[in-house]
């Protein structure tokens, strides 16, 4: 058993459950879920926080490829870290979609959808039997969303996608880092997650557009044309002036002083966006009227061009005392601060704790299982309660039962030919049916 599983209750509080009997923002709502790897799964994932029944469809053999991306613990071979991180509140059903009797439990399920959505290369869904056009023909309310990589149609449609992929031919590569070396690409997977809301966004407008049009719609979000996005106003500055982006590091070419600082104990990053809050920084903070009475650094194209000089000596000045003195100051001063984190110590940090961030949910087979919160937070509808990703397949039976309504005869007969592989189990085709429970 890990280690760190076996303190989570030790470290962070249990999950609080919801209010009893509180609606759901999606209630009702049933999402088809064709996605693997991130982009998709973390979409599918924000719908099913919100109250979808988000039905994942899975090869029976493996499953979503991300389930064994690192780490993996050993009582879990099927379901690692980032799977964790991306599927949880879902219900897994495995199907294999080469046998004909398989593509046609999917159709099933779209017939009753609202939402299908998929992240295939170009051209497998269609090869499948289940492109927008046969959806459409099943359901015409059904929204459908494709999640590609440089689009559906085009030159480049059978391009694969990957983000750090789109992090370098968009630009941001280029953008980030220090001017004497390569850029560097995020570590975190910001071009899939950015997709990932992208998606959501886009197939919740569909879902309102369908209730004053009275019907579905196709839509499509694209990798590459998300991260051309997530350049942020770089890519405007450049149309504007024709002018390069160049690297800074941790400095930014629009703002100053913004930048990482040491204190005698810690490193921190300030932000001074307008010449008020330098004014306030060099007054309240540093109790320095010479570097706010400076007409040259009292504007922010000064500031920008004396950035070295005006460095140096905030590197002096903050090395003088701890974190903890000018932090008290500078959040007095409203000076946007903050302290230089791990990852661990971001988890566990008091502003973590004090929005309920990190918590535990319980998980039949190893105790419990971290659990990330969703940064929504409705006062109506709240976020379902969250339960741990499923194995693969491991609600295939009562999918068929509850939501298509099979018998035991018809999922065994499925089950014979193998359109579920090895997933449907003798114990699981003779527990009873079981209706969902309040997630």
């Amino acid at each position: 058993m890990s280690k760190a599983l076996d303190t989570l209750p030790d470290e962070f509080p249990p999950y609080q459950p919801r209010p009893a009997g509180a609606p759901r923002a999606l209630d009702g709502v049933r999402v088809i879920d064709f996605t693997h790897f991130i982009a998709g799964p973390l979409a599918t994932m924000m719908l099913a926080d919100m109250g979808a029944d988000v039905i994942k469809i899975e090869p029976p053999a493996r499953g979503d490829e991300l389930r064994y991306y690192p780490p993996v613990l050993p009582e879990l071979p099927e379901r690692g870290a980032p799977f964790f991180w991306a599927n949880r509140s879902k219900r897994s059903l495995a199907l294999d979609l080469k046998k004909p009797e398989a593509v046609e439990v999917a159709r099933e399920l779209i017939r009753g959808a609202d939402i299908v959505i998929e992240n295939f290369s170009a051209g497998v869904m269609q090869r499948l039997g289940l492109g927008y056009d046969v959806c459409r023909a099943l359901n015409p309310g059904v929204v459908f969303c494709a999640v590609s990589a440089y689009g559906r149609e085009g030159p480049y449609a059978d391009r694969l996608g990957f983000d750090p992929i789109a992090q370098a031919e968009s630009g941001f590569v280029a953008m980030n880092g220090y001017p004497d070396r390569q850029g560097v690409r995020a570590s975190s997977a910001v071009m899939d997650i950015s997709t990932a809301m992208m998606v959501g966004n886009a197939v919740l407008g569909a879902l309102y557009a369908r209730q004053r049009l009275g019907e579905g719609q196709y839509v499509e979000v694209g990798l590459f044309d998300t991260a051309l996005l997530m350049t942020g106003w770089a890519s405007m500055q450049h149309l504007m002036t024709g002018m390069p982006h160049k690297r800074h590091g941790n400095t930014s070419i629009d703002t100053c002083p913004s930048g990482v600082f040491q204190s005698q104990d810690q490193a921190f990053y300030i932000n001074c966006g307008n010449d008020k809050i330098f004014n306030r920084l060099a007054l309240q903070v540093l109790e320095r009227p010479d570097l706010a009475d400076d007409p040259v650094l009292a504007d922010r194209n000064g500031r920008l061009a004396r950035q070295e000089e005006l460095f140096r000596t905030l590197d002096e000045i903050f090395a003088t005392q701890p974190w903890a003195y000018w932090q008290e100051r500078m959040r007095a001063a409203q000076i946007p601060c903050g302290e230089v984190r791990s990852v661990g110590q971001a988890l566990r940090s008091p502003e973590a704790r004090a929005r309920d961030l990190v918590s535990w949910i319980a998980h039949p087979e190893v105790g419990q299982v971290p659990n990330i919160a969703s940064p929504i937070r409705f006062a109506r509808t709240p976020v379902v309660d969250p339960t741990p990703a499923p194995n693969i397949g491991q609600h295939s039976v009562e999918i068929l039962r509850e939501v298509l309504g099979y018998d035991d005869a018809r999922i065994a007969a499925l089950a014979a030919v193998g359109v579920f592989g090895q997933r449907v189990c003798a114990e699981a085709e003779a527990a009873p049916a079981a209706g969902r429970a309040e997630r």
